[in-house]
């Protein structure tokens, strides 16, 4: 069946996983961007992760709260539902946390986001399909799927973009010329 993955038959969803797409695409380019923006070596990463802050707390804190308000939402909210929100937050900002700190450490966002968008589908396939308990019903395209993924993470480091040389320093200008 060539719909058995998808949730329903509307494909609605698909343009919001292409916004997904388009964004976090975007992040590891605009994070390195910030990072080195902030014209500080040291601190600066955590300069920029405190801002991503400000960006999550105006999107992802003032934007439900609105959102809630307009649809006259009851506010209760469940113990569980709570606690794995916020671990998943958590998660969410340890690895945007862990991104800047790759940067810091010489990785590069062609390098850096390659890996992690090639990484993080494998980890969440197998989790998903641990925790749903259904390795009975995975097909060898999957897994093919799986490899190939990892293989082409191993090719981004392998084959990675030689980074560019420093600019010369100015050629010395002669003592015989700044005489005059």
């Amino acid at each position: 069946m060539a719909n058995e993955g998808m949730v329903n038959e509307n494909a609605n969803w698909i343009w919001f996983v292409a916004l997904t797409v388009v964004n976090w695409g975007l992040y590891g380019i605009l994070l390195h961007k910030g990072q080195g923006a902030m014209g500080d070596p040291v601190h600066g990463r955590y300069k920029a992760f405190l801002f991503v802050g400000v960006a999550y707390f105006l999107i992802a804190v003032l934007g439900p709260l609105i959102l809630l308000w307009l649809s006259k939402s009851d506010w209760s909210f469940s113990g569980g539902g709570m606690l794995w929100s916020t671990v998943a937050g958590g998660a969410g900002a340890i690895g945007a946390f862990a991104v800047l700190l790759a940067f810091g450490n010489g990785g590069t966002p062609a390098v850096v986001m390659s890996l992690v968008f090639a990484g993080a589908p494998i980890v969440n396939a197998i989790l998903a399909i641990t925790l749903s308990n259904s390795w009975g019903r995975v097909q060898p395209a999957f897994l093919v799927g799986i490899v190939m993924a990892a293989v082409g993470a191993w090719m981004v480091v392998r084959y990675k973009p030689a980074p560019q040389a420093p600019p010369s320093p100015p050629a010395e200008v002669s003592q015989a010329n700044t005489a005059s």
